[in-house]
C-alpha cells in the first residue's frame, strides 16, 4: 500500500494482489502464500539482537587473527592458507560425491545462474539434467531489485521455465520478517530505501510504506536554515539495494531511525559488491546500509543470506532435511556462509564474484565443502 501518488508497481500484470498470490504457489496448494502463514514461516527467526551481534561478529573480527598478543609468524599464515586448501577440495566424481548425497538444491541467482541480464552458459542443460536426476531445486537471492513475481519474469525472458514457487528474495525475506513481527498492528508506515521489489512485497501483506522510487529525485533543501521534515508515523526502515540512492533518501531513513522512537533498521543483505552487468562488479548493498549505519550508530536486521529465514521456511514448511540439501553460490560470506550456518552441505562456483585465490587465501575462514567452475560441473563430460 503505497502511500502518496500511487502508480502501479506490477508492471505488465493484470492481477490482483489475491490472484498474483495464487498464481505465484500455483500448483503446489499446500504453498499457498498467505498473510496467515507468514506469521509461522519464521517462527523460528532470532531476535533483533541475535540479528545484529551475528553481523557485527562477521564484520569485526576475522577468526583467523590470533588472540595472542604476539604477531603471527609467517610459518603459521602458511599453514592456516595450507591447512584451508587441504580441506577445501575440487568438486571431483560428482555423483558419488554429490548427486548422491542431495536431494535439494538451493542456488544463489547472480553469479550462479546468470551475471547481470546474461544467461551463463550451459546452465539450462544442467537444471534439466538435475530435474530428470529428480532433484528438488529452489532459488533464493540477495538481490531485492524485484519481488518473486519480478524474478519469475526474468527467468522467463532468459528462457528458464522455473516455477514461481522455487523462487525466494530478500525482498520477500523482509516483507515476512515484518508480518513474522506483527508490524502491521503497530499502525506505522515503512520508509523504504530500495527499489520496487520490495514495494510489491510489502503492498501483498498490506503494510504501508513511503520512500523507495517515488524519492528518486526528491532533493532536501539544504539552504542556510533549510531541513527536512520526516514523518513521524515511520516505525522501520528497510534498505534494500537502491541503484537511484541519494541524500534525500539517507537524510530521511537517518531521521527516522534516530528520532522515531523504536524504529527498526531492516537490510535485506550485506552484500558488498553485485552483478549489475557481466562487464564488472559494482557496489552492492553493503554500501548503501553502510551510509545508514554511518550515520545512525546503529546495526541492522539482516533478513536476506546469511540470516536463517528462508531456510528455516523451505525445510520446516517443505519438510526439507538440512542433511540433504547443498546452498550452491558465489559468495563466501553470504552463500556459503548460509550454508555452514545452516546445516547444508555447500559447494562455491568460481562464475562471480569469489575467485580461487581468494577462496585459498590466509585471510578466508569460510570453508564449503567443495568448489567448483560453474554448476555445469556436476555433470561429468
Amino acid at each position: 500500500m503505497r502511500i502518496g501518488l500511487h502508480t502501479s508497481s506490477m508492471t505488465n500484470c493484470n492481477l490482483s494482489h489475491t490472484n498474483l498470490i495464487r498464481c505465484i504457489f500455483h500448483p503446489f496448494s499446500t504453498m499457498i502464500f498467505k498473510s496467515s502463514l507468514l506469521a509461522t514461516i519464521l517462527a523460528s527467526a532470532t531476535s533483533v539482537s541475535g540479528f545484529s551481534s551475528r553481523a557485527t561478529a562477521r564484520t569485526v573480527a576475522p577468526a583467523f587473527i590470533s588472540s595472542a598478543t604476539t604477531t603471527p609468524t609467517t610459518t603459521s599464515r602458511t599453514f592456516r592458507s595450507t591447512a584451508l586448501q587441504a580441506n577445501v577440495g575440487k568438486l571431483t566424481n560428482p555423483q558419488e560425491n554429490l548427486l548422491d548425497k542431495v536431494d535439494v538444491f538451493i542456488f544463489d541467482c547472480d553469479g550462479v545462474i546468470w551475471r547481470g541480464d546474461s544467461l551463463i552458459d550451459g546452465i539450462p542443460e544442467t537444471l534439466a539434467k538435475l530435474r530428470a536426476a529428480g532433484k528438488r531445486m529452489f532459488f533464493v537471492t540477495n538481490n531485492s531489485t524485484k519481488s518473486r513475481a519480478g524474478y519469475k519474469q526474468k527467468f522467463d525472458s532468459l528462457g528458464l521455465d522455473i516455477p514461481a514457487e522455487e523462487i525466494f528474495s530478500s525482498s520477500f525475506a523482509a516483507a515476512a520478517y515484518l508480518e513474522q513481527t506483527k508490524f502491521k498492528e503497530s499502525g506505522k508506515k515503512v520508509y523504504i530505501i530500495g527499489e520496487v521489489g520490495i514495494c510489491e512485497e510489502l503492498d501483498l501483506i498490506d503494510v504501508p510504506w513511503v520512500g523507495g522510487p517515488d524519492d528518486n529525485d526528491k532533493v532536501p533543501d539544504m539552504g542556510p536554515g533549510g531541513k527536512l521534515d520526516h514523518d513521524k508515523d515511520i516505525g522501520a526502515v528497510i534498505v534494500g539495494f537502491d541503484r537511484t540512492v541519494n541524500y534525500y533518501k539517507i537524510q530521511t531513513a537517518q531521521l527516522c531511525i534516530n528520532q522515531n522512537p523504536g524504529c527498526e533498521f531492516i537490510a535485506t543483505n550485506l552484500d558488498a559488491v553485485t552483478h549489475l552487468t557481466d562487464a564488472q562488479k559494482w557496489a552492492g548493498n553493503g554500501s548503501m546500509v553502510g551510509a545508514i549505519r554511518g550515520c545512525t550508530g546503529k546495526e541492522p536486521t539482516v533478513v536476506g543470506k546469511p540470516s536463517p529465514l528462508m531456510i528455516d521456511y523451505l525445510a520446516d514448511k517443505l519438510k526439507l532435511d538440512k542433511s540433504r540439501m547443498c546452498m550452491v553460490g558465489d559468495r563466501l560470506d553470504t552463500d556459503i556462509l548460509f550454508g555452514t550456518d545452516n546445516g547444508l552441505k555447500t559447494v562455491l562456483v568460481f562464475s562471480g564474484v569469489t575467485t580461487k585465490e581468494k577462496l585459498l587465501s590466509e585471510e578466508n575462514t569460510i570453508t564449503p565443502d567443495y568448489y567448483s567452475n560453474t554448476i555445469n560441473d556436476f555433470f561429468e563430460s
